[in-house]
């Protein structure tokens, strides 16, 4: 972490940091011009301890102007998803139709406006113009708070319920291939042996379900190896 007494002429940038492939892509990418606040979430996912350890490191090896963990207990309470509510399985990722067809069990309830607003009252209190997401619309798992959209009409909402209406989010990587942020995140030097995208395991990454099985497409495509474990591998 950098000092927080150090003045920069950079502008400053929240980053939404979960700790997976994603996120670490978009850090990089907005290190490259912002000061970054790493904002992480833990909010009852099955993994929750696994990605806050990703998210930490990550934001450390960046040498962000500060990381700050959250911990929010509304989707655990409400439940509805298989990666908050121990009550149902995640599913291995479909074998007869694609991925992303239909929205998954494994989808959190508008969980993305929860972290942007969230991210909005920071970027408010520490001076930031800019917050980065990692939202990825071609080859997700289908999740409605990941489309640009969704995103348009999350602007507005900030433009019109902010103190100056100037913030702006970012999503650098919406119109992507998970290949093709494989390969900038290979050009980024960023860090995926770090990172955590598995639903399910805290240990090795399962291989099977949505997220670890479009991982492993995305480093396949992009002929390059995924530096994490996977059971059986």
């Amino acid at each position: 972490m950098k000092n927080e007494s150090v003045v920069s002429a950079r502008p400053s940038a929240v980053v939404s940091l979960s700790g997976g492939m994603d996120s670490s892509v978009c850090l990089a990418l907005a290190a490259r011009d912002y000061d970054v606040y790493a904002l992480h979430f833990s909010y009852g996912q099955r993994t929750e301890q696994r990605e806050l350890a990703s998210a930490r490191a990550i934001a450390e090896r960046a040498g962000v102007r500060q990381f700050l963990p959250l911990r929010i207990d509304l989707f655990r309470q409400i439940g509805g998803s298989a990666l908050t509510d121990a009550t149902i399985a995640v599913p291995d990722a479909p074998i007869a139709k694609k991925i992303g067809e239909e929205i998954p069990v494994t989808y959190v309830p508008f969980r993305n406006a929860h972290f942007l607003s969230a991210a909005v009252s920071w970027a408010e209190v520490v001076g930031a113009k800019a917050i980065f997401i990692g939202a990825v619309e071609q080859d997700s798992s289908g999740y409605p708070d990941c489309r640009p959209a969704y995103y348009a009409a999350f602007q507005k909402a900030i433009e019109t319920g902010t103190r100056h209406g100037n913030i702006q989010v970012h999503t650098p990587l919406i119109h992507l291939k998970k290949s093709e942020i494989v390969r900038l995140g290979l050009e980024l030097n960023a860090p995926f042996q770090l990172t955590w995208s598995c639903y399910s395991s805290q240990d090795r990454a399962c291989g099977v379900c949505d997220s670890c099985v479009l991982r492993l497409r995305a480093f396949a495509e992009a002929c390059a190896a995924d530096p994490i474990a996977y059971v059986g591998a």
